[in-house]
């Protein structure tokens, strides 16, 4: 199954944003499509209102997440909101952030080797980025793969963006398929080896 990804626009009251505060999740799936509806009513509940299911990110922030119930979506508004971020990751190797079902050290070990972006997990799919600063990213970015994570992070510091990082705990997916196989590996050692020489 190809991956296809899913945008939902969310306004409210919730305490933690202010009023004019849109936020757009996008839900990548792969073998995951069966979550969503789960995942929209996590959502809902959350941010108090749905506005809209969209084509193209309408919010002033966009939430990048995994639809296979790893992620609970309230801890990087908070973060934001309190450093002014212009990214904000879930890291699952700093303060009581955890990974629980699996571990992928190794692939983050490397990375920050090879990269030294001072940021402690490159290679989490779970962020916040202010829209404007989502659209530059991705001008920038060439990418594909899992790799794609790491250059956005590399990119939004040497654009001199400010990034946050939020603890997390990883549980393994509930529902859905992992893609990570061995030619995802190779694509992304072959990706960050061309990051590295190229930064």
């Amino acid at each position: 199954m190809a991956c296809q990804c899913n945008e939902y626009s969310f306004s409210g009251t919730a305490k933690t944003r202010v009023q004019s505060d849109k936020y757009s999740v996008l839900l990548p799936t792969y073998n995951e499509r069966e979550n969503l509806p789960l995942i929209v009513w996590l959502l809902v509940k959350y941010f108090g209102e749905r506005k809209s299911q969209n084509l193209h990110a309408s919010g002033n922030f966009i939430i990048i997440m995994d639809a296979d119930l790893s992620h609970h979506v309230s801890t990087l508004p908070l973060k934001q909101k309190e450093g002014g971020y212009d990214l904000v990751s879930g890291t699952r190797y700093r303060g009581d952030g955890g990974v629980y079902g699996w571990d992928l050290r190794g692939a983050n070990f490397i990375t920050q080797v090879l990269l030294r972006q001072g940021a402690s997990d490159l290679t989490g799919s779970f962020r916040l980025y202010k829209t404007q600063v989502l659209k530059k990213l991705v001008e920038q970015c060439v990418s594909k793969g899992y790799v794609f994570q790491l250059e956005m992070t590399v990119h939004a510091r040497q654009l001199g963006y400010t990034v946050g990082e939020v603890p997390i705990s990883f549980v393994d997916r509930v529902y859905g398929e992992s893609k990570l196989g061995g030619n995802e590996i190779v694509s992304f050692l072959k990706g960050l080896l061309t990051l590295f020489a190229t930064m």
